[in-house]
């Protein structure tokens, strides 16, 4: 909490522009209104750094980091009012470093309250939500002039569409690595020699950098399009979904197939033969025993699978897949760090959204079985 106080004095906690094209200028808290007003809004945060020495931080301190969380919004709509010319239709306010780091610390110090308070899932979901709501409750009052609304603004329907991409590759690319994995983990529990070969295949591919690997597919599938006009026909060239797509599978493989090696393999023995005794055939055993003790591991691999192709996708609108690394890679050739936040905060989002769901389905199924 502490770094959070810190970033808050020693970091610009918003910028200032008259247009889109000229620099921010970086404004300190206390130049956005007062030494007095920056104090007080700091204040919450103090009294949390101060209550989370203590031997039980309990309650006092959750409550103290929601009401410094809500207090970043009303200082964005007080900045607003305080700094830009409602003169000049284009000025915008930036959001600082000072401010990304305050709302990165006090996001930890939630989690860490939630676990500790062993809070439930609804209310740790509506604790999370809750600084997307103050934006958006705040949203009428002033933020509109925000530098990252506004462009969001300016490319609403693209957004849209970048997200539905962005999901369709990510969702087939984990459809595809889901099948793929399990066909290969089975391959191995039948053929164990087939074991090391398919784990050294699938540890080098995880060392080829990603823009080396797009680059790699380029080649073969223009030649596979221009040899056979149908597969033009269906999309699938050079450049595109399709090397996107092997790219992020073949990245995908190794978390998918070995948790699903695992969790196949770490089924205990005595819980084969017992469903042997019963007179189980060696398919009703493995879908109706090994199969649904193998599920809480098996969704692990398809967490980490999907987490990890969310980022990676974003690399993937180099090569023309679309997705939400379009704005990133715009907004860093126009050196315009709001366009490059309007696509990366949504890939973060949803990250952390998948990490939390998929986690929380496999510790429930994990708890079920251990019942």
């Amino acid at each position: 909490m502490l770094v959070g106080l810190g970033a808050w004095w020693a970091l610009p906690v918003v910028s200032v522009a008259p247009n889109r094209i000229v620099p921010g200028e970086a404004r300190y808290a206390w130049e956005v209104a007062g030494p007095a007003m920056a104090l007080l809004a700091s204040l919450p945060m103090g009294l949390a750094a101060l209550s989370a020495r203590s031997a039980d931080p309990g309650w006092r301190s959750l409550g103290l980091v929601l009401l410094a969380l809500a207090g970043l919004p009303l200082w964005l709509v007080l900045s607003v009012h305080q700094l830009v010319d409602p003169e000049l239709p284009q000025a915008r306010l930036g959001i600082g470093s000072g401010i990304w780091c305050a709302l990165f610390v006090l996001m930890l110090a939630l989690l860490d309250l939630r676990t500790r308070q062993r809070l439930s899932t609804g209310v740790s979901w509506l604790l999370m939500l809750t600084p997307l709501a103050l934006l958006a409750v705040c949203l009428p009052l002033g933020l509109e002039r925000l530098a990252l609304w506004q462009e969001y603004q300016g490319r609403a329907d693209d957004f849209w569409l970048a997200i539905g991409e962005h999901l369709l590759l990510v969702s087939t690319t984990v459809g595809v690595s889901l099948v793929l994995g399990a066909g290969i983990a089975l391959l191995m529990r039948r053929y164990p020699g087939v074991q090391r070969g398919a784990f050294a295949v699938l540890n080098f591919l995880q060392t080829i950098p990603s823009l080396a690997l797009f680059g790699l597919l380029l080649g073969p599938l223009a030649w596979l399009a221009n040899r056979y006009p149908w597969l033009d026909s269906l999309g699938i060239s050079g450049i595109g979904w399709a090397p996107a797509l092997l790219a992020l599978v073949a990245y995908s493989l190794l978390p998918m197939v070995r948790n699903t090696f695992v969790a196949l393999e770490g089924v205990s023995p005595g819980v084969i033969e017992a469903a042997r005794g019963m007179g189980m055939s060696r398919l009703q055993i493995f879908f109706q025993v090994r199969l649904p003790l193998a599920v809480p591991v098996l969704l692990e691999g398809v967490r980490i699978t999907t987490v990890q192709a969310i980022g990676l996708t974003a690399v993937a609108a180099l090569i023309g897949a679309g997705g939400l690394g379009r704005f990133i890679f715009q907004g860093l050739g126009q050196a315009a760090m709001d366009l490059v936040l309007l696509g990366a905060l949504p890939i973060l989002v949803m990250a952390i959204f998948a990490d939390a769901v998929l986690g929380n389905l496999s510790r429930r199924l994990g708890r079920g079985e251990a019942a």
